[in-house]
């Protein structure tokens, strides 16, 4: 039990440190695709139950699709908020954008999180601390993995970490309870490319 611990535990500080120390040194050409191999390899090492082929696909692709529907409306309603609209006229966005929103957020972002940290961490954790402080344990480390994006963009490094950290846990949640990673990694999608595309929109129109 106690070197299920010190491997949960080791895992958890390396995915930190990955995001926050040497993950933002990747070229942003190559960031994409080192990701979500590093995603892909964690999951297969600590042989995690992804739940990606029927009839598991099909109950994360049902729950997943009932989170984003609420998400999306979410973001479309809050758009035209004054604070929300002049937060998003003030977020910097990468050059290439479609690259973005078509490689970056999906394969970059969500398969390589989902995969590392819902797959690869949230498995080995609650083999050695049980299903909540495994999920607690997850949920921690992808909150503090958050900081350096926080400080780059200016992010309240707290809020930052809270709010991550909160969004860890629900999305380990749906991933449970569907038996499947695709329904975390529908809701992950939708909220980064819903909040990407409200950017974009927002920076584009004349003002």
């Amino acid at each position: 039990m106690r070197a299920k611990r010190f491997r949960a535990i080791a895992l958890a500080a390396a995915l930190v440190l990955w995001n926050g120390v040497i993950g933002p040194r990747i070229p942003p050409r190559a960031h994409p695709l080192v990701h979500a191999t590093l995603g892909a390899a964690l999951a297969a090492a600590t042989r995690a139950p992804l739940g990606l082929r029927p009839p598991r696909l099909l109950s994360g692709l049902r729950t997943g699709a009932a989170v984003a529907a609420p998400v999306l409306t979410g973001v479309a309603a809050s758009t035209p908020l004054t604070r929300v609209r002049a937060a998003m006229a003030a977020r910097e966005l990468p050059p290439h954008q479609a690259r973005w929103l078509l490689l970056g957020i999906p394969v970059g972002t969500v398969w390589s999180e989902e995969a590392a940290f819902r797959g690869a961490l949230a498995t080995v954790a609650a083999e050695a601390f049980g299903p909540t402080g495994g999920r607690l344990l997850q949920s921690l480390a992808f909150g503090l993995s958050h900081i350096a994006d926080a400080r780059a963009t200016g992010a309240p490094v707290v809020g930052t970490v809270l709010g991550t950290g909160l969004a860890g846990w629900f999305f380990a949640v749906l991933a449970e309870r569907s038996g499947s990673l695709a329904a975390p990694m529908l809701a992950h999608l939708a909220i980064n490319e819903a909040g990407a595309l409200a950017a974009i929109g927002v920076q584009r129109r004349p003002r």
